[in-house]
């Protein structure tokens, strides 16, 4: 399936969104032993936003993760992360963020600040998101695309759990790469 890029003018693309989460991608990465990185991926989702091309701060989004969705591509790591020396995911099922800011940096970067909720335990986060484009797909959906990354301390969270290692270090670090790939298609009732 081939899709049309189409030119937009900034006044065109204000409008609601929904992300399409079988075209977006929420993951992770964290350092595992010290000498490796491990990705991951959440695959159930769902997040909408208002997004004002000419005045960015008017814009906002909230995004839900089920955090039992996790996937390493590990059964037992995964499991592992579920239970009450991660995630604790009976317990606290859903992962949230919500925006409290949003502000254009340049002409395709954009800084979004918001809460992150994980294990009942609410924290502000900046995300760095770069806009990745726009397009009509064969479906006739307005897409807009967006590029993300922060790094977070996964300790502020609760998520404290963590082995030393003979050599010296730790199994897993504290600090983790949160990725965002999004993709979002403009909502049918939108203006």
């Amino acid at each position: 399936m081939s899709t049309t890029v189409t030119p937009t003018t900034p006044a065109t693309l204000t409008s609601t969104y929904a992300i399409d989460p079988t075209h977006s991608r929420i993951g992770f990465v964290a350092r595992h032993a010290m000498v490796t990185k491990v990705r991951g991926s959440f695959n159930e989702f769902e997040g909408s936003g208002y997004f004002d091309a000419e005045n960015p701060a008017n814009s906002h989004l909230r995004l839900t993760i089920q955090a039992a969705s996790i996937d390493t591509r590990n059964a037992d790591r995964d499991g592992h992360l579920k239970g009450n020396d991660f995630f604790d995911m009976e317990a606290y099922p859903e992962i949230t963020f919500t925006s409290t800011t949003v502000e254009q940096v340049d002409a395709e970067n954009y800084r979004v600040t918001g809460d992150l909720t994980i294990k009942g335990v609410t924290k502000p986060v900046t995300v760095d998101f770069e806009y990745s484009g726009t397009a009509v797909d064969p479906y006739n959906n307005q897409r807009i695309g967006f590029e993300g990354r922060t790094t977070v301390n996964r300790k502020d969270w609760g998520v404290s759990w963590n082995a030393a290692l003979e050599a010296g270090g730790v199994l897993v670090s504290e600090k983790v790469t949160l990725e965002f790939e999004v993709s979002a298609i403009r909502t049918p009732d939108a203006s």
